[in-house]
């Protein structure tokens, strides 16, 4: 028995020896997989160590005061092969600061111990709000974010420029003068009601809110010059948005609106830039449109029904639909104006519509009704009607109402499947000729030394505009050249 024991014993010493060489291998791989990740995770803690950024100043363009700021990002690197823990992130100004951070996803302007892989990169994103003055006088707003590593603190630099504004939100407007002083911002509408009048004096600049008008069924006075016109586009104000469609609903005059007058404007980027007349009142609307551009719209440039135009010098350019639609008859005089539509943005579609379309009805879609009218007058004179499709213009009439209209000594792009059904309404036009624009994709319908319109228009008309859209002399050289901008050579062939 003792024998047995013996052995037994023998068997649970070796045993416990086996498990502890096993306790000890375990606890060894452990300290080498743990030694192996504390090496995995190791911080740089040099102090030579610097973060980079995508950009060492974050700058805003204009801001309205007290309007949040569209949001810019900073991109933080770290080039290290080894995570680096940013002690902490902050606004200098603290919360005094006209800016707010969200720093990787935390909204905080004081943010600590934020870690950057190895190699890697995080976003910070900014915005500014900068506060109202009353004044009149440009704002700065500076500041910087400050981060702190390893004991050492690195800076970017935040700028803003701001503008005191008048704010217009959803207003009846009485009779008033608005000026240059300040900007205005227009959120909703602004109506001008009947019997009132708005005037709006050179170098004045009108922005809209997203799906913001200027609606008129009083009198409308814009005094722009040459030197300061008077300025109507949306409130965004990047640079990416410097020729984008559709940012405003544009300016309506109503029927029933008089005596209206735009001299010297620059009309953009909205919906319908101009609209002149509404079905569904009765009368007409009148204006007189003088030295005016209206671009880069996404239904219309001018949308004009049974009313009354008389426009020189004007240039209407890149619609995505109609350039100018005169609908419903009414009584229009265009001299001296460039209708012209290059509207080359891909993303949108072909254009599929003519530059001008003059017709006496229009067909209500919803309902199917058809409107006709008389068409007074339509008279081109001096004009270019042109763009990049083969046909760029469509006249359209309801022998049940009145259609009167001339084309005099005009430049007009049409097919020649086009047919000149009545002649008198065609005199000495020229067809289906490349004006020669000096770059009219980018929106310079000034002329080229070439252009074949140099010199073509008639004495006539020239001498009841003697000056173009840039303040030259029509009468000064051999003739009047068609469109809204007369070359003047030197004798050498160069521009004066």
């Amino acid at each position: 028995m003792c024998y047995i024991r013996v052995v037994i014993s023998n068997i649970n010493c070796l045993a416990i020896n086996k498990m502890k060489r096993l306790f000890y291998i375990l606890i060894f791989l452990g300290v080498i997989i743990l030694f192996h990740a504390c090496e995995k995770e190791k911080m740089n803690s040099s102090s030579d160590s610097v973060l980079h950024f995508s950009s060492d100043t974050v700058t805003f363009d204009t801001l309205f005061t007290s309007i949040g700021s569209p949001t810019k990002n900073l991109r933080v690197i770290n080039q290290t092969n080894e995570n680096i823990v940013i002690s902490s992130v902050r606004l200098a100004g603290g919360k005094q600061s006209g800016f707010r951070l969200n720093v990787n996803g935390e909204a905080s302007n004081e943010t600590y111990n934020v870690q950057i892989p190895a190699r890697d990169s995080i976003f910070i994103f900014v915005e500014a709000i900068l506060e109202k003055t009353g004044k009149n006088i440009p704002l700065v707003t500076e500041d910087s974010i400050i981060f702190r590593i390893n004991n050492v603190e690195q800076k970017v630099r935040l700028m803003a420029w701001g503008q005191d504004f008048v704010l217009i939100k959803s207003d009846k407007i009485k009779t008033s003068v608005w000026n240059k002083e300040r900007p205005y911002l227009v959120y909703n509408e602004a109506l001008v009601d009947s019997g009132q009048m708005l005037t709006i004096e050179s170098g004045t600049t009108v922005y809209f809110h997203k799906n913001a008008g200027l609606k008129v069924k009083g009198t409308l006075k814009i005094s722009g010059t040459f030197e300061e016109p008077v300025v109507f586009k949306g409130d965004r104000l990047e640079p990416a948005f410097n020729d984008i469609p559709d940012q405003w609903n544009g300016i309506i005059l109503y029927s029933g609106s008089h005596n209206n007058r735009i001299n010297y404007a620059i009309i953009k980027n909205a919906n319908i830039g101009l609209q002149v007349g509404t079905i569904e009142h009765s009368g007409y609307a009148s204006v007189e449109l003088s030295n005016t551009r209206i671009e880069n719209m996404s239904w219309s440039g001018i949308w004009a029904m049974k009313s009354k135009i008389l426009a020189y010098n004007c240039v209407i350019s890149n619609v995505r639909y109609y350039n100018t639609a005169l609908l419903l008859g009414g009584d229009y005089q265009f001299y001296h104006t460039t209708f012209a539509n290059y509207y080359n943005k891909l993303s949108s579609g072909m254009r599929t519509t003519e530059t001008l379309i003059v017709s006496n009805y229009l067909v209500d879609i919803k309902s199917g009704v058809r409107y006709v009218g008389d068409l007074k007058e339509a008279t081109f004179g001096n004009c270019i009607i042109t763009g990049n499709r083969v046909n760029e213009l469509l006249i359209s009439m309801d022998k049940q109402g009145g259609s009167n209209y001339l084309f005099d000594r005009s430049l007009i792009q049409i097919s020649d499947t086009f047919k000149l059904a009545e002649s008198s309404r065609f005199v000495d036009i020229i067809r289906n000729v490349n004006p020669r624009f000096k770059n009219p994709y980018k929106g310079n319908f000034e002329l080229d030394t070439l252009s074949i319109v140099k010199d073509y228009g008639k004495t006539t008309y020239g001498k009841l505009y003697p000056l173009d859209l840039k303040y030259d002399s029509r009468i000064s050289d051999e003739g009047p050249d068609l469109g809204a901008f007369e070359r003047i050579e030197k004798k050498n062939g160069t521009k004066k």
